[in-house]
């Protein structure tokens, strides 16, 4: 499994929109780590490299017949940081790529 895919829009709506309901606190989370809505690419690079350079911590069937992948690991940031960040991945049911759902600061 080395491919997955960042939807564009869940990096610009969501992951870093301040203005989102349920996104405001990971995006002050990841535009205080230096990413930028300017540059939506940047950050789903950083959480490809998440997906394809980790073991996932967690893996389980969803409730709509694909596979949950949870990953819990340092992710480097523009600013030079590693903190640790985790990405939560499906396979959707008859899909092989993998497509990113979230991510957030771990502990």
């Amino acid at each position: 499994m080395t491919e997955c895919r960042v939807d564009e829009s869940k990096i610009v709506d969501y992951l870093l929109n301040l203005n989102h309901p349920d996104g405001a606190a990971k995006a002050k989370f990841f535009l205080g780590g230096g990413f930028s809505r300017d540059n939506p690419s940047a950050l789903a690079d950083a959480l490809k490299y998440h997906y394809k350079n980790n073991e996932p911590k967690e893996k389980y069937p969803d409730r709509f017949g694909g596979m949950r992948f949870v990953f819990e690991a340092p992710m480097r940031v523009p600013d030079g940081r590693k903190p640790n960040v985790i990405s939560v991945w499906t396979i959707d049911d008859g899909e092989i790529v993998p497509r990113l759902i979230t991510a957030y600061p771990g502990d």
